[in-house]
Order: structure tokens, then C-alpha cells, then sequence
């Protein structure tokens, strides 16, 4: 029979590995999310015990196995239009005041997940570019970025069950943006899909490859990270914005002791951070 409790040292060794590989603090008392997450994995690739699977991914002899715990470890559900007043500004206030650059804007969504996030700031944009016919000439590029190989996969093909359409949709927006295939399941329209880049990205690592970036969504991923770890992940995207560019962080998210880097701005309803000059 498999054995899926998590033992006290092997749960200190993982959550030791996993702040290595990518950051994310695991605290006190969260076996039970251990187990939940790597239980499937442990019949995948044959061990007898979660505390065998994680000896294996700690000694590093299989690649796939550390994709797969790291994927496991790092997907969170998320929502389109997650919380609403981000997009709301994004559309009433963001791209007005951006709307008179003569250039290409640059949108950054990190840990992008599933890809909601992006494609809902994707059709974002489309429906400011209706609303004022003619504005943001010069297009604009959006970079989602992921630690999950799965996520991306998943991301660019653009296909969403039925479970995950009911989360945050309108009818409405179901509607213009997505399309049958031949699945049964709604796939995000080209024109939207078209918008998006999806790549693999560490936040522990450097972001200059990415370029610079008018807008940056950091939302609902900060929380995972211990404050020194979130204080660094700020200060980089920070030399990834442009001057006064607008970073979005999740509802229960602050800058901390990077608030020498933005300025608050408060909205109604919500806030965003303007990056200082």
C-alpha cells in the first residue's frame, strides 16, 4: 500500500528544495498540501511513499519528476478578471493616459498560471480600442510568464472546459471571445490569442531578457514568497518598468519596504503602483 503522509524531516528537507528552486515558502503545518499535491505524482512515477518521491526530486536524478513537483507545487487556480478594478482601470485610466505614446506598449503578466490573467488583459485592451476607434496605433504586446511547462502549454493553446469559463466570465464576453472546437470544449479566439507570448520564467531569476514594460501584473503571487524574496522580485521589476509605469499587485498584496520605489495611487475602487522616475 502507498504511503502518503509526509514525514516531519521530509517535510522540512522540501520545504528547504523548494525555496531553492523557486522562492515559495511553505511555513509551518502544510503537509496536508504536500500530500494533496504530490499524491497523483507518486503513482505516476512508481515510488511506494511521498517521502521516497521527495528523497528522488532532493537528489535530482530526474528532470521530469522535478518539472512535474514543481509544476505541482507552484499551479494556483485563478479567475478572469480576477477582482474586477484592475481591468475597470486598465481600460478607464491606464490606457487613456498611455494612449498618446507614438510607440508599441508592453504589458508584463507574471506568474501567469492558466493564462486568464493575460487574455483577460487582452481583451481588455480590445474593448478600449472599440470604445475609442483608432487609439494605441502603434498595438500592443503582451508577455505572460510562467515557472510551469504544463501552464504554458496549456496557456497557448487557449482552450478552457466549462468549469473554468463559469470563473469570473460574462456571457457576454464568452460570447465575442471564444469559439467550439472540435472537443466540446471553447477555445480563445485568434484575435486574442494573437496578442499573447507566453514564456517559462523563474522570478529568482533575472528579468532583462524580457525588456521594459509600461504595465507589470505581479497579483496574487507575492504572498507566496518570504519578505525578502518579495522585497528582491519588486525591486527587479521595477528596473523592468518604465518610468511611471503601473504595476498591479493582488487585493491582499502591499509594496512593503519597496515603497520607496513606487508611489501609491488609489482609485475608485481599488489602487495600483506608479514606478517613480
Amino acid at each position: 500500500m502507498k504511503n502518503k503522509e509526509v514525514s516531519a524531516d521530509s517535510y522540512r528537507q522540501f520545504g528547504a528544495f523548494l525555496q531553492q528552486q523557486c522562492g515559495i515558502s511553505l511555513g509551518d503545518n502544510k503537509q496536508y498540501l504536500v500530500r494533496s499535491r504530490l499524491s497523483s505524482l507518486m503513482y505516476e512515477f512508481n515510488f511506494d511513499s511521498i517521502d521516497e518521491l521527495i528523497a528522488a526530486v532532493i537528489r535530482g536524478a530526474n528532470r521530469s519528476l522535478l518539472q512535474a513537483v514543481l509544476d505541482a507545487m507552484t499551479t494556483n487556480e485563478t479567475l478572469w478578471f480576477r477582482d474586477g478594478y484592475p481591468y475597470e482601470l486598465l481600460i478607464n485610466t491606464i490606457l487613456p493616459k498611455l494612449a498618446t505614446e507614438n510607440r508599441r506598449l508592453r504589458v508584463w503578466s507574471a506568474a501567469c498560471s492558466s493564462g486568464q490573467e493575460p487574455y483577460s488583459i487582452a481583451m481588455s485592451v480590445l474593448e478600449y480600442q472599440r470604445q475609442k476607434p483608432g487609439t494605441l496605433r502603434g498595438g500592443v504586446d503582451i508577455t505572460a510568464t510562467d515557472l510551469s511547462s504544463s501552464m504554458l502549454d496549456k496557456c497557448n493553446k487557449g482552450v478552457y472546459d466549462e468549469l473554468s469559463l463559469g470563473r469570473g466570465l460574462s456571457s457576454e464576453r464568452r460570447q465575442r471571445y471564444f469559439s467550439p472546437n472540435d472537443e466540446g470544449m471553447m477555445q480563445v479566439n485568434r484575435e486574442v490569442r494573437d496578442m499573447v507570448t507566453f514564456k517559462s520564467l523563474n522570478l529568482l531569476h533575472s528579468y532583462t531578457g524580457l525588456g521594459r514594460f509600461d504595465i507589470v501584473f505581479c497579483r496574487n503571487v507575492l504572498i507566496y514568497f518570504p519578505a525578502d524574496v518579495k522585497q528582491r522580485i519588486l525591486q527587479q521589476i521595477a528596473a523592468q518598468l518604465q518610468p511611471e509605469g503601473v504595476l498591479f499587485l493582488g487585493a491582499s498584496e502591499s509594496i512593503g519596504e519597496a515603497a520607496s520605489l513606487f508611489t501609491m495611487v488609489k482609485c475608485r475602487p481599488g489602487l495600483y503602483y506608479q514606478r517613480k522616475k
